[in-house]
């Protein structure tokens, strides 16, 4: 499977968002991933449906929607009638994940797991042949610019191997602190979406940034 990029919108310039959404549509970018925080599960707020409904106006690819959010099963089908095809709950904050992810795949969307740095991959085990995607936070969740989590190379081997025998087709996302210095060797050890936020939207030209990305 070629890598995927997707850019995240959390670090996008959001006074000229209809811009920057023009922007990754017309780059070689695969998905959007938008990140949405409740101020509870992580320490920031950002943005729910009627933003990103609004986005979904002006997009033409899929959107990757990441819930940093405390009990996510009260809004799956919010997010589905606001355009997500993606939705990612977190290991951390789901009490009844099977369930959720059931939830999410009636609701006709892909059903990703989210997991915070300190949380191993192997408890992932039992629900990996469940789900589409495993994000793997690669830096602690509410922030965007932080820097990358060295162990997240571990992490992403030991997934790719247990997914091998489980869940082939699986997802591998990796969301924080991605950049031209680690995306190569996090291909290498079995990542196949990179999220990227400020590296992208900070840079000098986005969509030759996301190119780059896109050709390692």
């Amino acid at each position: 499977m070629k890598h995927l990029v997707a850019p995240s919108i959390l670090s996008a310039d959001f006074a000229n968002l209809q811009q920057e959404i023009e922007m990754v549509n017309n780059s070689e970018a695969d998905w959007f991933h938008i990140d949405v925080m409740d101020g509870n599960f992580v320490p920031n707020i950002t943005f729910g449906m009627p933003v990103i409904k609004a986005m979904k106006k002006h997009a033409n690819k899929p959107f990757d929607v990441h819930l940093m959010i405390e009990k996510p099963e009260r809004y799956i089908n919010d997010f589905k009638e606001a355009g997500a095809d993606i939705l990612t709950v977190h290991y951390e904050a789901s009490t009844h994940l099977h369930r959720t992810i059931q939830q999410i795949k009636e609701a006709g969307m892909k059903a990703g797991v989210a997991i915070n740095p300190h949380t191993s991959v192997f408890l992932l085990e039992d629900i990996l042949s469940e789900i589409d995607l495993v994000t793997i936070m690669s830096v602690n969740p509410g922030f965007g610019g932080q820097k990358f989590i060295e162990n997240t190379f571990v992490k992403v081997e030991d997934l790719k191997e247990m997914a091998e025998e489980i869940n082939p087709n699986l997802y591998i996302e990796i969301d924080g602190g991605v950049t031209n210095a680690n995306a190569y060797d996090l291909v290498e050890a079995g990542a196949n979406v990179l999220v990227a936020g400020s590296f992208v939207f900070n840079s000098k030209n986005p969509v030759d940034t996301i190119k780059d990305l896109k050709h390692l």
